[in-house]
C-alpha cells in the first residue's frame, strides 16, 4: 500500500495557495493529500475547497484566551493526522504552544523577501524602501514572528512606477509556484530543519533556494 503525505492547511481568506497545492495534486505533481483546511474565519472561501468533514473553523473570540483558541486549533489539526502543516494566507500570529507541538513540520509562506519586510503591508512597505526587488519566502515558522529559517525564495522586480496593487499581484505570479516547488521538496523527504539551518538531501543550505522561471528551485 502506499502512503500519501498528509498536509493540513491554515488560512484566512481566499485560499489561491490552497488552490496551487490542490491543483497541483491534481495533476499528479505533488503526491500528498490535503486532511484539512483550518482557519480563524468561518467565512474564508479557503474552506469551500475542501469536502466538510476536512473543514475546521472557530473564531478566536469564542474562547476565553488566545492560548485556548491555540489550543482547540492545535488538537484539531493534530486529529487530522498531517506529516506537514502549511499556513497559506493564516494572518493570526500562532502562540508559542502552537508552533512548539509541530516544530519542525510547519512552514509558512510569506510576501516578502525575508527577513525584509516581516509582518503586514509587506508591498507597500517594499516600494517605500525603494527595493529594487521584491518577492515571497517560504520558512520554517518559528514563535517569532517571519523569523523561522527561510526554505526557498522567489523574487520579482520592483518597477517604477508599481504601488501596492501592481507589486502584490507580480508577487502572487510567482507565489503559487514558490509553494507548490517547495511543498513537493517536504512531500519527498528532502528538506528538513536542523539547528536553525535547512538541509537539502542532508546539506546544509546556506541561502534560501531561488525559483527559476521555470518553477524549479536552485541552489
Amino acid at each position: 500500500m502506499t502512503f500519501r503525505t498528509r498536509i493540513a492547511v491554515l488560512a484566512s481568506g481566499r485560499g489561491s495557495n490552497l488552490q496551487c497545492l490542490l491543483d497541483g495534486i491534481a495533476a499528479g505533481q505533488l503526491d500528498a493529500d490535503i486532511v484539512g483546511v483550518f482557519s480563524d474565519k468561518p467565512t474564508a472561501a479557503a474552506l469551500d475547497k475542501v469536502p466538510p468533514e476536512r473543514r475546521w473553523a472557530r473564531t478566536p473570540r469564542e474562547f476565553g484566551s488566545r492560548d485556548a483558541f491555540d489550543t482547540a486549533l492545535a488538537d484539531a489539526v493534530a486529529a487530522s493526522m498531517p506529516d506537514w502543516i502549511v499556513c497559506a494566507g493564516y494572518m493570526r500570529i500562532l502562540g508559542a504552544g502552537f508552533v512548539q507541538r509541530f516544530a519542525g513540520r510547519l512552514v509558512n509562506i510569506h510576501p516578502s523577501l525575508l527577513p525584509r519586510h516581516k509582518g503586514l503591508h509587506t508591498h507597500a512597505r517594499a516600494i517605500e524602501a525603494g527595493d529594487a526587488e521584491h518577492g515571497a519566502s517560504v520558512h520554517f515558522v518559528v514563535p517569532e514572528l517571519d523569523a523561522g529559517t527561510v526554505i526557498a525564495q522567489a523574487r520579482v522586480p520592483v518597477l517604477p512606477g508599481d504601488d501596492a496593487d501592481t507589486l502584490a499581484a507580480r508577487v502572487l505570479a510567482v507565489e503559487h509556484p514558490l509553494l507548490l516547488a517547495t511543498v513537493r521538496l517536504l512531500v519527498a523527504g528532502r528538506v528538513a530543519e536542523q539547528d536553525g539551518w535547512v538541509r537539502l538531501d542532508g546539506q546544509s543550505l546556506f541561502n534560501p533556494l531561488r525559483l527559476d522561471s521555470a518553477g524549479n528551485l536552485q541552489s
